[in-house]
C-alpha cells in the first residue's frame, strides 16, 4: 500500500468512513495520492492508465468458491451501464442521464442522492443519448456530466453542489454520456452527437476546485476562412479539402467527438484523447476534395497543463464507416524487441488491436482481433490500413458487407490489462452490417449513407471475451458469450478476470487460462465493468446491473434468445469472501402480443415508420427489439390505440415514467411508427423462436 502508514480515523464530514486500515488515506490532500492507493477505485479505470486492474489479491483462484453476496441495493428502472467508484468509504455511481447516489461501501445503505434534472430539460436529445456511464472523484468531490451539457461538482460527503457549469448550449445536438476524468487537477469532459449533426468536437478541461475553464481542445478544424492560430489547427486543416465547411459560417461537416476514452501519463504530462467519427459518414460528402480528415478516428496526445497538441495517430484515415477510436486506451510498459517501451494499447471499433509508443505516437504494431473486411491489415511500416477494394462505396450500386459494423468490434465496454499475465482482456462484438452510397436511397438520420446496422449475416450475432497478448499480437484464450453485446471487464492481482453477461450472470475466469471459476445469477444483464476495493482489510467486488448504451438498442439479432425486460430490478451488488446476503434473482415478467384484429399489412407504410423509428431505437431498440432500457413496444397494448399512442409520443402522457414528449414528429409519422410497431409485433413470436433455434444450433 502506498502512502504513510499512519491512519486517521474520522467520524463524519468529508472524511466519513475512512476507517483505520480502510482506504489507506491519510490527512494529506486526496488527489493523485488516492490514484496510487490500491484499496480505492477513484476513477473510471481506477487510475489514469485506464487498466481496469486491481492490485488486490485477497480474492483469488484458490478461494473464489467462497465469494458470496455481501449486500445489494435495488435501483429503479433506468439506464445503468455504469462503472461505480469507491472512495471515502462510499460507492459513488450514476444512473439515467445524471442521477448520482452514494452508498455506504460496507453496508449498501443510501447516504445521499442528487438528480441533475437533465431529463426535465431536454427531449429530442434522448435519441442520441444512451445514459451516463460513470462519475469522477477528486479531493472530496464527485463530478457528474449530465446528458444536456451540465458539468457538476458535488461534495462527496453529502451530495451538496459545490459548482456547476454548462459545457455547451442546451440547443445544440450534443450530449454527455461518458464519464468525466480528473487528471492533474482538471476535470475533463467530452460529448457525443456526431452521428446526427455536423458539430465541431472538442474536449474541455475545468479546474476541479473552481469549475473555471482551463483549456479546450478542438478535434476538427475551424472555419477555413479564419486564421489557423494553433498548432492543432495547422495540422488538421490541410487534411480537409474542397468546399467542406459551408457558406455564411454555417458548418456542414465535422464530428470528431470524444465521448468516452481518455488516459493520462503524469510522468510525460500527457493526456490522451480517443476521437470519434465524422459527419456525414460519407467521406466525400464530408470533404469533397478528399484528405485524411484529422483528427477523426484518431488518438491525440495533448499537454495536460495547456491542452496544446503534441502528437496524433489516426487509425482510420478518411473514415466513413463509424470506425471511431473512442474505446479504452490502456497505458503500460511492455518489453518489445528487448527494450522497455511505454505504450498505449487500443482495440478501437475498426477490429484491429494497436500498440503505439505513447511518448511520441510512433506506430509499433497492429493486428486484427476480430473479423475485419474493410482492410487486409495494417502496413507495419506506415501504420496505415491496407484497404480492401470496393470498401469505398461512393457511386457504386447496392450494399456492401462491412465487418465490423457500426457497433464496432469493441465499443465503450472497458477492456482490462493485467501486468501479472501481460494480457489485455477485450470484450469483442462480432456483428457485420450492410453499407452503401446514400445518394441512391434515403440516408438514415441524415448520415449520408445507406446503412443496415444489424444485418443478419452468417457468423454474426456473437460476442467474445478475448485475452490478447499485445507483444506478440496473438490470442491467448477466448470465451464465447451469449448474445452480441459483452460487458466490461475487471482484472485483479488474484489471477481473476470478472465480466458481466447478457444472460444475467456475473462471471469470473482464471486470468491465465480462461477457465470459468465462478458465476453468480443477477436480476438484470450486466454491461458496466465491475470494480474492486478494500475496507478494514477485506477485499470487495462491486458491480451495477442493468442495460443501457448501444447494447440496449442493438439486441435485435440473436440477443432475443436471452430475453431481458425494462421491469427487471437494476442493482448494486457487492461481493466478499463469506458474504451473507441471501438475495435470489427474480423471474422475467410475462409478455404477451396485443390483440390486433383490424391489422392489415401495408409494406409502404411500415417502411415509412421504420425510417422514422430510427429516432426511437436508442431506448426501444433496433427493429423495435428492446434491450431492456425501455418497454418492448411490440408487446405494448398502446400500439393498437392510435389516440393513446399519439398522446404518449407527442403529448408526454408518460413523461413521469421517463418517456419525454417528441412534439416535433408529424402526426402522419407518428401513425407510421405505430403501424411499423404493429407489423413488428406480428413477427415477434417467429423471430424469437428463430433466435433460440440459432443458439441451440451453435450459430
Amino acid at each position: 500500500m502506498t502512502g504513510p502508514s499512519r491512519r486517521v480515523k474520522l467520524a463524519c464530514g468529508a472524511f466519513a468512513a475512512l476507517m483505520l486500515g480502510g482506504y489507506g488515506l491519510t490527512a494529506q490532500p486526496i488527489g493523485e495520492a488516492m490514484m496510487a492507493d490500491a484499496d480505492a477505485w477513484p476513477s473510471w479505470g481506477r487510475t489514469g492508465d485506464e487498466t481496469h486492474y486491481s492490485p488486490l489479491h485477497e480474492i483469488h483462484t484458490g478461494n473464489i468458491s467462497a465469494l458470496k453476496l455481501a449486500w445489494h441495493f435495488d435501483l429503479p428502472p433506468n439506464y445503468s451501464p455504469t462503472t461505480p467508484l469507491a472512495a471515502e468509504g462510499k460507492i459513488f455511481f450514476t444512473q439515467g442521464h445524471g442521477h448520482i447516489r452514494a452508498l455506504d461501501a460496507l453496508t449498501g445503505k443510501l447516504l445521499w442522492e442528487y438528480d441533475s434534472g437533465a431529463r426535465d430539460r431536454t427531449t429530442s436529445r434522448f435519441q442520441l443519448s444512451w445514459g451516463n456511464k460513470g462519475v469522477a472523484y477528486w479531493d472530496h468531490k464527485v463530478f457528474v456530466a449530465a446528458a444536456d451539457g451540465l458539468l457538476i461538482a458535488l461534495d462527496a460527503a453529502n451530495g451538496k453542489e459545490i459548482w456547476k457549469t454548462r459545457d455547451f448550449p442546451i440547443s445544440e445536438m450534443r450530449t454527455m454520456t461518458g464519464p468525466p476524468r480528473v487528471f492533474a487537477g482538471k476535470v475533463l469532459i467530452g460529448h457525443g452527437g456526431a452521428d446526427v449533426s455536423p458539430i465541431q468536437g472538442y474536449v474541455s478541461a475545468y479546474d476541479a476546485e473552481t469549475g473555471k475553464l482551463a483549456w479546450r481542445f478542438y478535434t476538427v478544424p475551424n472555419d477555413p476562412s479564419q486564421p489557423a492560430t494553433t498548432k492543432a489547427e495547422q495540422v488538421m486543416r490541410p487534411t480537409w479539402k474542397g468546399d467542406w465547411f459551408g457558406k455564411d459560417g454555417v458548418r456542414k461537416a465535422g464530428g470528431g467527438t470524444v465521448w468516452n476514452a481518455m488516459s493520462y501519463d503524469p510522468a510525460l504530462n500527457l493526456i490522451y484523447l480517443g476521437v470519434g467519427n465524422g459527419f456525414p459518414y460519407d467521406h466525400l460528402k464530408r470533404s469533397p476534395g478528399g484528405g485524411d480528415n484529422l483528427f477523426l478516428a484518431s488518438i491525440v496526445a495533448v499537454n495536460a497543463d495547456t491542452g496544446e497538441y503534441v502528437w496524433h495517430y489516426q487509425t482510420c484515415p478518411a473514415e466513413q464507416w463509424d470506425c471511431t477510436s473512442t474505446t479504452d486506451m490502456t497505458l503500460a510498459t511492455l518489453k518489445i524487441g528487448g527494450k522497455d517501451r511505454k505504450v498505449l494499447m487500443q482495440a478501437p471499433k475498426n477490429g484491429f488491436f494497436y500498440v503505439i509508443d505513447r511518448t511520441n505516437g510512433q506506430f509499433i504494431s497492429a493486428r486484427a482481433i476480430a473479423k475485419v473486411t474493410w482492410a487486409k491489415g495494417i502496413d507495419q511500416k506506415t501504420g496505415r490500413p491496407i484497404e480492401n477494394p470496393g470498401i469505398r462505396y461512393q457511386g457504386k450500386p447496392g450494399l456492401f458487407e462491412l465487418w465490423p459494423g457500426p457497433t464496432g468490434a469493441h465499443s465503450w465496454a472497458p477492456q482490462a490489462y493485467s501486468p501479472q499475465t501481460g494480457l489485455v482482456y477485450v470484450p469483442i462484438i462480432q456483428q457485420g452490417a450492410l453499407i452503401g452510397d446514400g445518394t441512391t436511397g434515403g440516408p438514415i438520420q441524415g448520415i449520408g449513407v445507406k446503412l443496415v446496422p444489424e444485418a443478419d449475416l452468417p457468423g454474426g450475432r456473437h460476442a467474445f471475451l478475448r485475452a490478447w497478448n499485445p507483444v506478440t499480437q496473438t490470442l491467448a484464450w477466448e470465451k464465447k458469450l451469449p448474445g452480441a453485446w459483452p460487458g466490461g471487464v475487471l482484472a485483479t492481482a488474484g489471477g481473476l478476470v470478472f465480466q458481466g453477461r447478457l444472460d444475467r450472470r456475473l462471471m469470473a475466469y482464471d486470468a491465465r487460462t480462461g477457465r470459468e471459476v465462478w458465476n453468480y445469477p443477477t436480476d438484470a444483464p450486466v454491461q458496466g465493468a465491475p470494480i474492486s476495493f478494500r475496507m478494514n482489510g477485506k477485499q470487495y467486488i462491486t458491480v451495477i446491473t442493468g442495460p443501457g448504451g448501444e447494447g440496449a438498442s442493438t439486441r435485435s439479432i440473436g440477443g432475443e434468445a436471452w430475453r431481458t425486460d425494462y421491469r427487471l430490478t437494476r442493482q448494486v451488488l457487492t461481493f466478499a469472501i463469506g458474504g451473507t446476503d441471501g438475495f435470489k434473482p427474480t423471474a422475467l415478467p410475462p409478455l404477451a402480443i396485443p390483440a390486433d384484429p383490424t391489422f392489415k399489412p401495408d409494406a409502404a407504410l411500415a417502411a415509412k415508420g421504420e425510417a422514422t423509428f430510427i429516432r426511437c431505437m436508442g431506448c426501444h431498440g433496433n427493429r423495435a427489439v428492446s434491450g431492456g432500457s425501455a418497454p418492448d413496444l411490440r408487446y405494448s397494448p398502446m400500439i393498437v390505440n392510435a389516440l393513446a399512442f399519439r398522446q404518449i409520443v407527442k403529448g408526454g402522457a408518460l413523461k413521469a415514467n421517463g418517456m419525454p414528449p417528441f412534439d416535433d414528429i408529424a402526426d402522419t409519422d407518428v401513425e407510421a411508427i405505430r403501424f411499423y410497431l404493429r407489423t413488428r409485433s406480428k413477427l415477434a413470436p417467429a423471430e424469437v423462436a428463430a433466435a433460440i433455434k440459432l443458439v441451440r444450433e451453435g450459430k
